[in-house]
Parts: C-alpha cells; sequence; structure tokens
C-alpha cells in the first residue's frame, strides 16, 4: 500500500502523520539501517558541492524528524566534514518526541572514516552534547585514534584496512543502537548496498534540473547484485516528492 500525505489541514496533524510513516520497527531485533538521501531531479547528489542546495524547509523537517526516531545517526567523515556536522542538538519538540519514545535525549554521530582522519577540534567532538563514536580500521594511525579518543570519541576499530561495516554495525548494537539513520555519503551508501546492509532508502527528489558533474547518491565498484526494493510511501509537498522504499522480504 503507497499513503499520500500533504497539504492537510493542521501542524499538529501532519507532525503525527510524518511520525507514523517514518515509524521504525517498534522492536527491531537487528540494527535497522535505514538511509537517507535528496537528489535533483537529474540525479545529481550536489549543487556546488554540497547538497544544501538540493534541499527545502520541508525535506529538513523530514530530516530531523528520522534523527528524532533514529538510535544513531551514521555518516561518512568526507560528508560531514563537507556538510559542518555538528553533534545532534537538544530542542523542546526533540526532547518530547524521544522520551516519549522511550530514546536518549538526543542520537550520536557514528562516524565511518577508515583513516580516522576526523580533525580532534571538529565541532562534531567540541559543540556536542553526546561523544561521537568513531567507526575506523586497524589501518588506520594510531596516533591519530588516540588523539580522537582523547578528545572525547568513542574510537571503533572494525576490520584491517577497510571499515568492515557488518561489524560495525554489530558494535552500534552492542551500545543498543539499533535504529539507524545513515546520512550518506556516496561511498558509504554504495558500501551498504555491496554488504547487502540497507533495510529502507528514504529519498527526496528535489524539483531542480541541476546539471553539471556531480555524482549519485550511490558509489561502488559496480558488483552489488540489484536489490528488489517497495515503495511504502509517497509524500508531496512545494513540489518536492518524498519517498521511502524498503527492502523486499522473503
Amino acid at each position: 500500500m503507497v499513503d499520500k500525505l500533504w497539504p492537510v489541514d493542521g501542524a499538529q496533524q501532519v507532525d503525527e502523520q510524518l511520525e507514523e510513516f517514518y515509524a521504525y520497527p517498534e522492536r527491531p531485533e537487528r540494527p535497522w539501517v535505514r538511509v537517507n538521501f535528496v537528489s535533483s531531479l537529474d540525479g545529481a547528489v550536489t549543487v556546488q558541492g554540497s547538497s544544501r542546495g538540493l534541499s527545502a524547509p520541508v525535506d529538513q523537517r523530514v530530516l530531523g524528524l528520522i534523527r528524532d526516531l533514529s538510535d544513531v545517526v551514521l555518516v561518512g567523515v568526507g560528508t560531514a566534514m563537507v556538510e559542518g556536522y555538528r553533534g545532534v542538538k537538544r530542542t523542546e519538540v526533540r526532547a518530547e518526541r524521544r522520551r516519549r519514545l522511550g530514546r536518549s535525549e538526543v542520537p550520536p554521530i557514528a562516524l565511518v572514516t577508515a583513516r580516522a582522519s576526523l580533525p580532534p577540534d571538529s565541532p562534531l567532538l567540541t559543540d556536542t552534547l553526546v561523544p561521537p563514536i568513531v567507526l575506523t580500521c586497524d589501518a588506520a594511525p594510531q596516533s591519530r585514534r588516540a588523539a580522537l579518543a582523547d578528545a572525547g570519541a568513542d574510537v571503533v576499530v572494525t576490520g584491517d584496512e577497510r571499515v568492515d561495516l557488518r561489524a560495525a554495525l554489530s558494535a552500534l548494537d552492542a551500545r543498543g543502537l539499533r535504529r539507524i539513520g545513515c546520512e550518506g555519503g556516496p561511498t558509504l551508501f554504495g558500501s551498504l548496498i555491496e554488504e547487502d546492509l540497507v533495510d529502507e532508502l528514504c529519498l527526496t527528489l528535489s524539483p531542480l534540473l541541476a546539471g553539471g558533474d556531480a555524482g549519485r547518491i550511490a558509489a561502488d565498484t559496480g558488483a552489488a547484485k540489484p536489490r528488489q526494493m517497495r515503495l511504502r510511501s509517497a509524500l508531496h509537498a512545494e513540489s518536492l516528492l518524498l519517498l521511502r522504499y524498503a527492502r523486499m522480504l522473503g
């Protein structure tokens, strides 16, 4: 079944229906990975190097909601640095929603970085309510790992030359973080596809023809087997189309 929303009467009604539409499984028995991306109509993932040119208040509202519903925000370090990530902020709405749902006050951010390349003075470490989780591998210089740990990060080594994403998700699971909201970038998304770890894709189509040479939302080796997905909801507002797909089970 595919549902359509927007416009409806009343902001509270919108919030209630959106929360229902984007709800995670009530009691996931394993890590559940939801990937969230915005793209232009012609497939561009960025405008002038950033996704900000594709986004809009409606899309940001849904992004905030997905963060509210998630136990942890998963993101590649390159995307986090380009987009100027900081720790997730506490708001009255977020605090009320997460308290009602039995979540922590704010979700931590988990960064995937094979070389532990997050600067120790990053706002992700200096401007956050909860320490970030740095998912790295044994090939990362020990000095960088130690510097991040000294700066307050929870440094987790998974894999030898690259981050083992299955082991990384297991590490998040061990911390009670099963509802995973992944915000990219394309390399991380491509790797999750290759490992068959994507449960949902929330894709916003921005009403722009961007042109240029921007990449796709997923970048990988091309070895991944195509996965069949099922449309769960299609929402529209201000000429944006917000699509939610889930993996086909069975």
